[in-house]
């Protein structure tokens, strides 16, 4: 019934486990997380950072994005992550081959095509079934255009295509001029699959003591309104596979995501909060659901609620935004009336 393809494999369910440093270093937690019902596992990311230099500047990070990458628990790298080196993830990845059944992606988050392409050949080498590419820097240069940037992006992207056989996904942010545009282009890359999206942890400051420090929030259902959108809009139009990340903590949250055109939904901050065997809650509740409502499997639901099968293809653009605003009214004993325009 829970049966589903994402980027050329079967999977048992649509439940995989993200990319997740805590959920992932130890080799342990991933029989506990197959056991539990996972039905994948993206391992926490090798940054190419990580092997060319054995310190890099605090300004490097506040200008390189390295807060987006979905993983961290803190917005800099532990010292312990700092020194892992190119041959112990390998190694980690060939040990995660064998301690489970269930398929294993590596996430490779690199700054260079040459690193991006090289890393990806070890990683395959080492047995992982997938790779997936986390994509995003924050571009601080004013002379770079964006075309220029998704140009770069795009030349990465069709190096590793190129240099490895086993499923790519690309990892993003949602910060583009016209994501739809930018998926197309990636289609053609030769990727397999888009993981919508990066979360972003950004810094604060320390007032008092003059520095910036870390503020990582886990991610509540919320959250998930941005990829659901996204993949509805690019379901049936970019020949693309999709996993929705950020936002997945009950049942409800998959299977909005799946009626929404994803193939798969990606777990982390739940399984942080909760527990691993929140998984089997997840698995339980979305079999329930499927059954009350007479679905034989999940083929049945996918993307049924995407724009191109939605009733109102316009919910997913400005129109609803309109419509939304419009249609708001204050909580009950609020004594003004807002604007009707707003935001």
């Amino acid at each position: 019934m829970l049966t589903t393809h994402y980027l050329g494999l079967t999977l048992r369910s649509p439940l995989v486990v993200g990319a997740c440093a805590p959920l992932s270093e130890d080799l342990s937690h991933l029989r506990q997380l197959e056991d539990a019902g996972a039905s994948a596992i993206v391992l926490h990311s090798l940054f190419e950072e990580q092997i060319q230099t054995d310190r890099l500047a605090l300004n490097y990070y506040l200008n390189q994005g390295t807060e987006s990458y979905a993983e961290a628990l803190t917005y800099f790298p532990q010292q312990s992550l700092f020194h892992v080196s190119a041959e112990a993830y390998l190694d980690h990845v060939r040990q995660a081959k064998a301690m489970v059944d269930i398929p294993i992606m590596a996430s490779l988050n690199g700054d260079s095509p040459g690193g991006w392409t090289s890393y990806a050949q070890l990683i395959e080498a080492a047995g992982a079934d997938a790779l997936e590419l986390n994509l995003y820097a924050v571009p601080t240069d004013p002379n770079q255009t964006a075309a220029q940037l998704e140009a770069a992006y795009l030349d990465i992207v069709r190096s590793v295509t190129e240099a490895v056989t086993i499923p790519v996904a690309v990892k993003l942010s949602p910060y583009f001029t016209n994501l739809a545009n930018f998926a197309q282009r990636l289609s053609q890359t030769g990727v397999d699959g888009l993981v919508l999206f990066n979360r972003f942890y950004q810094p604060d400051l320390d007032i008092d003591a003059l520095e910036a420090y870390p503020h990582v929030l886990l991610s509540t259902p919320q959250d998930l309104r941005l990829p659901l959108r996204w993949i509805a809009i690019l379901y049936g139009t970019v020949p693309m596979d999709f996993a929705a990340t950020g936002g997945v903590h009950q049942a409800q949250d998959a299977l909005k995501l799946l009626m929404a055109g994803a193939n798969v939904t990606m777990m982390v901050s739940a399984l942080l909060r909760h527990g691993i065997d929140h998984l089997r809650t997840v698995e339980q509740d979305m079999r329930t659901w499927l059954q009350d409502n007479e679905y034989e499997s999940i083929q049945q639901l996918q993307g049924s609620m995407s724009q191109i099968n939605c009733p109102d293809p316009s919910a997913y653009e400005r129109a609803q935004y309109i419509k939304s605003i419009q249609t708001y009214r204050p909580i009950s004993g609020q004594t003004h009336q807002p604007s009707r325009y707003f935001g």
